[in-house]
């Protein structure tokens, strides 16, 4: 029964099939010159072998073939190459989402993946999502370096702490697939597993609605907002507008520009002296210690819904 020991995860995502052929590739041409190699090399010790104590070899026996060197010279170099820019291809499709990709934000903590939709709706080691429809995956860690994996999709991403790493994937089929922590994190690392439950857009929709509060992540964060005061400065002046600000180019300070994404965001946040923007005063105390990786998320949410009705150029 070939079937009960499958070589590879079932393909589950649009990545999957362009993975493995790729990998189909590697293979074959590693297998051909291991085996090549290895026939040249037996076939030459018998062929050259010293058949007797008295027997010596021939003198100027060395013959130049420019040919051949020509040949063995060029075709690995053309078979590198493919290598190179079709693992480059995949690489850089993986690493660009769609722009109406659905966003789920996920934090690994020792030992245990949290999972959190735009509406609100929380997983622990479970992740809903439809098929047919890219998703975005924006990560982060709490404390150690962990790595988020689903075989079945062919997707492998380091999730880092005091950093954000995304990744994305469109599922092709319906099921119930696992998901690993792939990076070793501690003693309880084995028990970072959990499922992926792809379903039809009808059904996630109805998964999505059910048991939710009514506060949006975005809600949260604007209470956040107002809670830790960010509105007595981002709203009256004092400090950059937040209206518009996610996703476009901020100048600095020191004349230099960033992009605000949310890496940016973050470390405003976090360690608001690092990138002061052009025209206002460094008054931004730190909130590091004070707001969760959750909370993070919930304000950068908030910070996106705001729209774009202006643009921020670091002035004010």
């Amino acid at each position: 029964m070939p079937h009960a020991f499958p070589l590879f995860p079932v393909q589950g995502s649009t990545a999957a099939p362009q993975v493995d052929h790729l990998f189909y590739f590697l293979t074959a041409v590693s297998v051909f010159f291991s085996t090549l190699i290895f026939l040249l090399i037996f076939y030459f010790a018998v062929k050259y072998r010293r058949r007797s104590k008295d027997e010596a070899p021939p003198k100027n026996q060395v013959i130049n073939n420019i040919p051949l060197e020509v040949l063995w010279t060029v075709i690995p170099m053309v078979l590198v190459a493919i290598m190179y820019f079709w693992g480059a291809d995949l690489f850089v499709k993986d690493a660009r989402p769609p722009r109406d990709a659905t966003e789920i934000f996920v934090v690994g903590k020792q030992w245990m993946w949290h999972l959190e939709h735009t509406n609100g709706k929380r997983e622990i080691n479970a992740l809903h999502i439809p098929v047919g429809q890219p998703i975005k995956l924006t990560m982060t860690s709490q404390d150690v370096i962990h790595d988020f994996s689903v075989p079945a999709f062919r997707m492998k991403e380091d999730v880092l702490p005091d950093r954000y790493t995304t990744e994305w994937f469109k599922a092709t089929r319906t099921g119930k697939f696992r998901f690993f922590c792939d990076q070793y994190c501690g003693m309880g690392h084995s028990l970072m597993r959990g499922w992926v439950y792809v379903m039809k857009p009808e059904d996630y929709e109805k998964w999505l609605q059910g048991g939710v509060s009514g506060a949006t992540m975005a809600d949260q964060g604007e209470e956040l907002y107002h809670k830790f005061g960010c509105i007595t400065c981002h709203g009256t002046g004092k400090g950059p507008a937040f209206v518009g600000l996610y996703g476009k180019t901020v100048t600095l300070s020191n004349k230099q520009t960033v992009v605000a994404n949310d890496a940016y965001l973050r470390e405003s946040i976090l360690y608001p002296t690092a990138q002061i923007v052009n025209g206002y005063p460094p008054i931004m105390p730190t909130f590091k210690g004070q707001i969760s990786e959750d909370q993070l998320l919930q304000l950068i949410a908030y910070i996106k819904s705001l729209g774009s009705m202006e643009r921020n150029t670091g002035t004010p």
